[in-house]
C-alpha cells in the first residue's frame, strides 16, 4: 500500500562536517579510516522458545527480556537436554553463550524494556506484567546484578505497560503507555526513586497524544522518544528532550521523525514514523525509527545530545528496532530492504530483507535518493554501510514474520535477539552472539550460490575468460583466481569489490594454453583465506 506524498521542507545543515564519500569497504578487515566490524561467525549463545524484546550488558553478562517460557543450550532442539523454565527474562555469558544459573526469574507478562543503571549495580525492567516471583510488581522491577536477586523494597505501581527506562544511580525515568503511577497522575511519561519506587512529583512531563517507546539521559536532559505528535503540550514529532530535574521542555534542533499524515491513504490507513530505541555514546544520541505505511522513515538517525543538532540521517527504507553504537560503528537490526539513500542495494520484487545493518558513527555522504515521506530533509549526511551482513531466519512466534529486534554488546561481542529460528542457515533461536576478528573463527566465506561458471570465448588472441563475482557476509574485497582445465595453480589474480547488489563482471584472456579443449573454473578467497571454488566452464577448443 503507499501512501499519499506529503509536503517536504528541507532543513538547512550549515556547517554539518562530512567526510568525503569513496570506493571503500568496512568488514573484519576494512580499508584505512574505515572503521571494523565483527565477524558474521555466529557464535554458539543460549536459546529461547519465543521472542526476546530488549537486552542489557553489565559486565560479561546479558540480560534479555521477552516472551518466553523456556530457555535452552546453543545445538539443543526444542524440548532437548538442557532445556530449563525462564518466564519472560534470562541472563546468559556474552562471552561464553551460556546460560546463568544464578539469574532465574519469572515475570508473568512480557518484558519489553530492560537496563542497566549506570553503575552496573541494577537492571530495571519493564513491560506487562504484573508480578515477578509472584510478587507484586507493576509494569517495572529491578535485579541486584551481583547477587541477581529481585530488589524487593522498588516495587513502584504503574497502571499500565512500560516500553521505556533510563536511570540514573537515584532515578528511574519511564515511558509507556500509562497514566498513573503509584496513585497519582502521569502521562506516559514519570520519575521514581531508585531506593523505594516512590515518585518523584517534580517531574511530570506529558507526551500526550501516543506512546513513548525509548529514554535516554544526557546530563540534565532526558531524551524521549515515541509515537507522540506532541511533548508538554507542543508539537515535538517522535522525539524531544525535557529537564531531568523538572521535566520542562528543551531545544531539540533537528527532525528526523516526519509528522503524521493529515489524510489517509487509499487503504484508509495513516502514515507515520516513530522511534524504537535510543542510545547515547561520546555526547551523540544515536535513533532507530519504524515507519508505517509507504516509504515513512524507517532508518537510523544520530544527533547531539546536548541540542538535538543533526549528524546524520540514513533513509533506508524497512523497519529499524533496535540501534547500539560501538567505538566507530554503529550496529542496528530490522527489516531493510531499500538502501539507496546510502549508495546500497536497492529495492528488489519481491522484497528481500536484510535484518542486520552496520554503519559509520559519524557522516561520511550525502543522501541522493529521493526524501521519505513527508521528510524534513534532503540531501542531509548520511553514514556509510559498512559490509557486514550475517543473515538471520524469519521467525513466526509473533507472526509478525521478524528475525531480530533488540542489539547489546561492548567493544569486543555484539549480541542479538529476536525470535530468528537460524542464523546463517544453522539453528539458532533467538539469541546469536558475534565477535571481533580477533576472537573469532572467521570461517564465514564468499557464497558459492551465486559463483557461476565462467564464460568462454575464442578471439584472435587467446581464450577470453568471462565471470561476475560473487560476494561476502563480513569482507568486502575478495580475490578472484583464474584457473585452467584441472590445475590449481592460478593463471591471473583479480581483487574486487564485491557487494551482493553490485557483484563485479571481470574477464581475463589466456594466451598460453596449449591447443586443444580446454576448461576454466573460478576460484575466489577472502582475506582472511576462506575459498571458493565455482563450476567448470563449457569446454572451448584452442
Amino acid at each position: 500500500m503507499r501512501a499519499s506524498l506529503g509536503a517536504a521542507a528541507a532543513l538547512s545543515l550549515v556547517g554539518a562536517a562530512l567526510a568525503p564519500a569513496g570506493p571503500v569497504a568496512a568488514d573484519t578487515m576494512p580499508a584505512s579510516g574505515v572503521p571494523a566490524t565483527v565477524s558474521a561467525d555466529p557464535l554458539p549463545t543460549a536459546q529461547v522458545n519465543g521472542v526476546v524484546w530488549s537486552m542489557a550488558t553489565v559486565g560479561n553478562t546479558v540480560y534479555a527480556t521477552g516472551n518466553f517460557t523456556k530457555a535452552r543450550p546453543a545445538g539443543v532442539k526444542a524440548g532437548g537436554t538442557g532445556e530449563v523454565a525462564r518466564g519472560n527474562i534470562m541472563a546468559f555469558d556474552l562471552t561464553t553463550g551460556k546460560l546463568s544459573t544464578g539469574f532465574v526469574h519469572t515475570l508473568d507478562g512480557q518484558g519489553l524494556r530492560i537496563m542497566a543503571s549506570p553503575d552496573g549495580k541494577r537492571v530495571y525492567v519493564g513491560g506487562d506484567f504484573t508480578k515477578v516471583d509472584g510478587k507484586a510488581h507493576n509494569h517495572l522491577a529491578a535485579f541486584d546484578t551481583a547477587t541477581g536477586a529481585l530488589i524487593d523494597s522498588f516495587a513502584p505501581n504503574v497502571h499500565n505497560r512500560v516500553r521505556a527506562i533510563a536511570a540514573t544511580d537515584s532515578t528511574v525515568y519511564v515511558g509507556g503507555n500509562f497514566f498513573n503511577v503509584n496513585g497519582k497522575s502521569r502521562t506516559r511519561l514519570a520519575a521514581v526513586k531508585a531506593s523505594d519506587g516512590s515518585n518523584i512529583d517534580t517531574w511530570k512531563p506529558a507526551a500526550n497524544d501516543d506512546e513513548v517507546y525509548a529514554l535516554a539521559v544526557y546530563g540534565d536532559r532526558v531524551i524521549v522518544g515515541g509515537r507522540f505528535q506532541q511533548l508538554n503540550g507542543e508539537k515535538h514529532v517522535g522525539i524531544g528532550a525535557v529537564s531531568a530535574t523538572n521535566g520542562g521542555t528543551l531545544p531539540w534542533s533537528s527532525k528526523p521523525i516526519p509528522a503524521k499524515a493529515t489524510e489517509p491513504d487509499s487503504a484508509g490507513k495513516y502514515g507515520y514514523s516513530y522511534v524504537t530505541d535510543l542510545r547515547i555514546q561520546n555526547g551523540v544520541v544515536y535513533g532507530s525509527a519504524d515507519g508505517e505505511r509507504y516509504h515513512w522513515f524507517d532508518g537510523r538517525f544520530a544527533a547531539k545530545a546536548s541540542d538535538g543538532a543533526l549528524v546524520w540521517l540514513d533513509n533506508c527504507y524497512g523497519a529499524t528496532y533496535g540501534i547500539l553504537p560501538v567505538g566507530q560503528t554503529v550496529y542496528s537490526v530490522g527489516h531493510a530492504h531499500d538502501c539507496t539513500s546510502l549508495g546500497a542495494f536497492p529495492e528488489t520484487d519481491p522484497e528481500t530483507y536484510h535484518r542486520t545493518l552496520a554503519e559509520t558513527f559519524d557522516a561520511r555522504g550525502t543522501d541522493k535518493a529521493k526524501p521519505g515521506t513527508n521528510s524534513n530533509y534532503s540531501g542531509q549526511p548520511i553514514p556509510q554501510l559498512l559490509d557486514w551482513f550475517p543473515k538471520l531466519g524469519m521467525g513466526t512466534f509473533t507472526q509478525q514474520y521478524q528475525a531480530a529486534w533488540a542489539v547489546t554488546g561492548n567493544s569486543s561481542y555484539v549480541a542479538m535477539g529476536g525470535e530468528f529460528p537460524n542464523v546463517n542457515g544453522k539453528a539458532q533461536a533467538g539469541l546469536v552472539r558475534f565477535t571481533i576478528k580477533a576472537n573469532a573463527a572467521n570461517k564465514v566465506g564468499p557464497e558459492s550460490g551465486s559463483l557461476k561458471a565462467p564464460t568462454v570465448t575464442k578471439t584472435s588472441t587467446g581464450l577470453k575468460v568471462s565471470w561476475a563475482g560473487t560476494w561476502d557476509m563480513d569482507n568486502g574485497w575478495l580475490h578472484y583466481e583464474v584457473l585452467r582445465d584441472n590445475s590449481t595453480t592460478a593463471l591471473t589474480t583479480v581483487k574486487r569489490l564485491s557487494k551482493f547488489w553490485a557483484e563485479p563482471s571481470m574477464s581475463f584472456t589466456d594466451t598460453s594454453m596449449a591447443r586443444g579443449k580446454h576448461t576454466y573454473r573460478i576460484r575466489v578467497k577472502d582475506p582472511l583465506g576462506n575459498t571458493i571454488t565455482g563450476p567448470v566452464s563449457t569446454a572451448v577448443t584452442w
